[in-house]
């Protein structure tokens, strides 16, 4: 017979008890830095909790991410203040080594965490470093690679998948650690809808049980309002301004979290523009399913204020240049491969001056590809492409960056030198503009984009949304009449979203050609004039923006509808409503 001992049973209910992740008193700074961000921050996350981290960009959020699995202060040079614990460990006493058993991390950059030769590896990498038997090793990497879609390329190296595709590998990478913690920092900012929806699947799966905690900074809410079950909010210098079960933070504390200018749900702020109309839906909604039935509850609404049809205005209602004679891109027969594989194949497009373009499509089908390519980043065959009369093939570097401002969808793959000023005026110094000038233009781009106070940091050491930023600028500083942007608003707040849109929506009224890599559906109704949509390397459809989203061909790409299409395409009692794509269709102000 064996007698319990009582020491054993009190340690058993404290570790019941413990906290999946307990922050208190935490402040962080950076090296070289003098303020800290975040400050003062105290939260708890139990067992079989989500919660959702928001704030604007800049205060802290990635910081705080990378301080619950060690990484800050053990390898980020920094200096934390305060506590964190996770499953029981204070992390400051331990080594990241030890820590990696306990807390899981997906980065903001994936391509930051990818170190062997195939997929599998990669995956295998961390459960070998436990010393887990080969039989458990190879579980573990199979069930996370089919989780995420890309147990048939386990062969594959890392480098030849697309974006998104090395945003799941990454995510399996974690999901193998089978740690109680998963920290995941914008875990599908470079994923296609239906990547988005295996990834949040997954999520569920991880949290039914109970036993692990999810740690999510995110700005795609539409897709993880759903799973979160508490919000914590920083403010702009870092600090704890709400916290909250996720409907008592989103619809009571609106207001603030407006003037914060963090990402809210796209069907919350459909009913904001609604309740201004006098419309009151009561529930406020949160998801496109709760806007749906919320209008139909309403006995009779006013006409929308359009249909979603793109005029001469274009989407955003600014009076466009007229189009030149000759068109701005002109691609013909374009096949281009990565090593033995075809990415691109057949692709005819010709899109005119002052054309907002989106180019969409699931992840790996080409969409980057054929953005660099039009760009000459990629060196398509000679006499392929045609942009505003020169060959990308054949230009030199010097006529290529006065013609066409690219921005790469990892901003670091373009940052060379020490400080943000001289990354900004390298471009117009290469052009053999005079220093004033030069001088002129940085400080204007470093006031719009609110850097003014980062003129002299190293551009590694910016937060993902201030590289972001530096990245537009170094592609608007030279006034290019084109520019080429892959996921712009990856890593963006809210607000500096709006303001780089409202830029970009300016330059193309004054005639400049806007191409638009993004997976952001929402993001293409509200501000694109066409829409090109590319399935496995091929062109599936190309128009103006209000008849593609019209047509099914979204849907046959793959693709989900953008969550104010699917909301109102769904409408039974108001079918005058069923074409509404966009914040702007729906009624603002008081109506009669």
């Amino acid at each position: 017979m064996t007698v319990a001992d009582p020491h054993d049973a009190a340690a058993a209910a404290d570790a019941h008890q413990t906290r999946a992740v307990r922050v208190k008193s935490v402040s962080i700074r950076h090296e070289g830095r003098d303020t800290t961000t975040p400050t003062e921050v105290t939260f708890d996350v139990d067992p079989g909790e989500v919660v959702l981290l928001l704030g604007p960009s800049g205060c802290g959020k990635s910081t705080l991410a990378l301080a619950l699995n060690g990484l800050v202060p053990h390898a980020v040079p920094a200096e934390l203040t305060g506590t964190v614990t996770v499953s029981g460990m204070r992390t400051a006493h331990e080594t990241v080594a030890r820590l990696s058993e306990r807390v899981a991390m997906v980065f903001q950059d994936p391509d930051s965490q990818m170190v062997t030769g195939t997929l599998l590896d990669e995956v295998a990498f961390g459960p070998e470093n436990l010393l887990l038997d080969r039989a458990e090793v190879l579980s573990r990497a199979e069930e996370s690679l089919r989780q995420v879609g890309l147990w048939e390329r386990r062969g594959d190296n890392p480098d030849t998948l697309s974006g998104g595709g090395r945003q799941r590998l990454a995510i399996a990478c974690a999901l193998a650690m089978k740690a109680p913690v998963l920290v995941l920092d914008e875990p599908t900012a470079n994923l296609d809808p239906a990547g988005i929806d295996e990834v949040y699947a997954v999520l569920r799966t991880l949290v039914v049980g109970g036993d692990h905690a999810i740690v999510l900074v995110e700005h795609n809410l539409d897709a993880a309002i759903e799973l979160v079950d508490r919000v914590i909010v920083l403010d702009r210098n870092g600090r704890l301004a709400i916290q909250g079960p996720t409907r008592h933070v989103l619809v009571d504390r609106v207001d603030e979290l407006m003037r914060l200018g963090v990402w809210l749900p796209v069907a919350l702020l459909a009913a904001l523009r609604l309740l201004e109309a006098g419309i009151r839906l009561d529930p406020l909604p949160l998801t496109p399913h709760e806007l749906t039935v919320a209008l139909d509850a309403q006995d009779a609404l006013p006409a929308p204020v359009a249909t979603g049809a793109v005029d001469e205005t274009g989407a955003t209602g600014v009076a466009r240049t007229p189009p030149a004679t000759e068109p701005a891109v002109r691609v013909t027969a374009l096949d281009l491969d990565r090593g033995r594989t075809r990415i691109l194949n057949g692709i005819d497009v010709t899109i005119e001056h002052g054309s907002f373009v989106a180019i969409v499509g699931t992840n790996g089908a080409g969409k980057t590809t054929l953005l660099q390519a039009i760009a000459g980043v990629i060196r398509a065959p000679a006499g392929r492409i045609d942009v505003l009369g020169l060959d990308p093939a054949k230009a030199d570097a010097h006529t290529l960056a006065r013609t066409v401002g690219f921005v790469f969808q990892n901003p670091e793959h373009q940052f060379i030198k020490s400080t943000v000023a001289e990354e900004l005026a390298h471009g117009p110094r290469l052009q053999g503009i005079p220093a004033d000038e030069v001088e002129a233009r940085v400080s204007a781009m470093l006031e719009r984009f609110d850097l003014q106070e980062l003129r002299d940091e190293h551009p590694f050491l910016l937060s993902g949304g201030q590289k972001r930023r530096l990245s537009v600028g170094t592609a608007l500083i030279d006034g290019a009449p084109l520019l080429a942007l892959d996921e712009p608003t990856f890593g963006q707040d809210r607000a500096r979203a709006s303001e780089l849109l409202t830029l970009l929506d300016g330059l193309n009224a004054q005639g400049t050609t806007v191409l638009v890599v993004t997976h952001d559906l929402q993001l293409v109704a509200e501000h694109s004039s066409h829409i090109l949509v590319l399935d496995s390397g091929r062109v599936a459809a190309f128009g103006p923006t209000a008849s593609v989203l019209a047509s099914d061909a979204l849907d046959e790409a793959g693709l989900r509808r953008p969550p104010l299409a699917r909301a109102f395409r769904e409408l039974e009692r108001h079918p005058s409503w069923r074409s509404v794509t966009r914040l702007r269709d729906l009624p603002w102000g008081p109506t009669s």
